[in-house]
């Protein structure tokens, strides 16, 4: 998810609070004023004794020569480089996410500015620092940038076989968003291959819709995390944060709010995509479903050979939920 960090100096409470309430990551303060700020609740606080320090953590730069862009460039990649552009050119910018490609950050001074920057050359910059003392251009700025997240590749997989299972215990995710009719979590049994399982956001005539909440599989299962990382469903818990991705691979950070684990009679769906295979265990019941091409539920009861639903495919092996190049079979 892109950063937010919100500039308060000269120090102004009114900017710090409005920071706080609109989901900032930081806010940059006069040196001496972190306890106050976390009176307020709890937030970074970017000042020479706070949470995220100056010369430390990280490096702001003014930019407007190449000798500036060199300097940027040279800093650690360890290291946060906000960049101040003194004359808002944009070729500095892309040329600094082609050599360092993380931990850059650019103030800006309005929505506008931040929206092209946490999208810059597709992957944009890592997220801003927001110099104004507007409070709704704060709140505007947060919901561009926590709102634009990382689109996810998804292919169409043919279902080849499903197969009724014993009893097992399966993970529901209940997070603290709402999703939509096509929305949910990517979940396979491998790291290789995942399905679309869709919300419960759903009416059904015996049980209410549950729209916050996605009955994910086995707890043996990957799901697909935020920043490309993967998990196993046992291992989640409240406060953790997942990837909500919709049929058009949109997706958005939310956080778990708890984790129920149950036996449940379960169900073994397999299907290919690309000469790969998806499998998944999920619980045997009429109100679990994939997603269809068009954005469409599909019960996993009803499934038969041949159906077809949405699924993402990783070439590469994982290590601690992080990707590597390397073989790894899977079965």
């Amino acid at each position: 998810m892109k950063k937010l960090w919100v500039n308060a100096i000269p120090y102004n409470k009114e900017i710090a609070i409005a920071a706080l309430e609109s989901g900032a990551e930081a806010v940059v303060i006069p040196d001496g004023k972190s306890d106050t700020i976390h009176q307020f609740g709890k937030i970074k606080t970017v000042e020479k004794n706070g949470d995220i320090k100056p010369g430390v953590d990280v490096e702001f730069i003014d930019i407007e020569s190449k000798a500036d862009e060199d300097k940027a460039a040279a800093v650690p990649e360890s290291k946060i480089v906000v960049l101040r552009m003194l004359d808002w050119t944009i070729i500095p910018i892309e040329n600094l996410l082609a050599k360092r490609g993380k931990n850059i950050m650019v103030q800006v001074e309005n929505s506008k500015q931040a929206k092209l920057m946490v999208e810059i050359l597709e992957k944009g910059v890592e997220g801003v620092v927001l110099n104004t003392t507007n409070i709704n251009e704060i709140k505007k700025t947060a919901e561009i940038v926590h709102g634009i997240s990382e689109k996810i590749s998804l292919v169409t997989a043919t279902i080849t076989k499903t197969k009724q299972l014993g009893m097992g215990d399966r993970a529901c995710l209940d997070t603290c968003t709402q999703m939509t009719l096509g929305e949910g979590m990517l979940v396979g049994n491998t790291a290789s291959g995942f399905f679309l399982v869709h919300s419960e956001s759903i009416d059904n005539p015996y049980v209410a819709s549950r729209p916050f909440r996605v009955n994910a599989g086995a707890v043996h299962a990957y799901t697909l995390a935020p920043n490309g990382k993967t998990k196993y469903l046992a291992d989640l818990k409240s406060g953790d944060e997942v990837l909500v991705v919709d049929f058009q691979g949109k997706s958005q950070t939310a956080y778990l709010g708890r984790n129920k684990i149950e036996k449940r009679p379960m169900l073994l769906i397999e299907a290919e995509a690309e000469g790969e295979p998806i499998t998944l265990v999920m619980q045997n019941a009429e109100t679990i479903r994939l997603v269809s091409p068009d954005g469409k539920a599909i019960s996993v009861t009803k499934l038969a050979p041949g159906d077809k639903v949405l699924g993402h495919i990783e070439k590469a092996g994982r290590h601690f939920g992080m990707q590597v190049d390397e073989t790894l079979i899977e079965r």
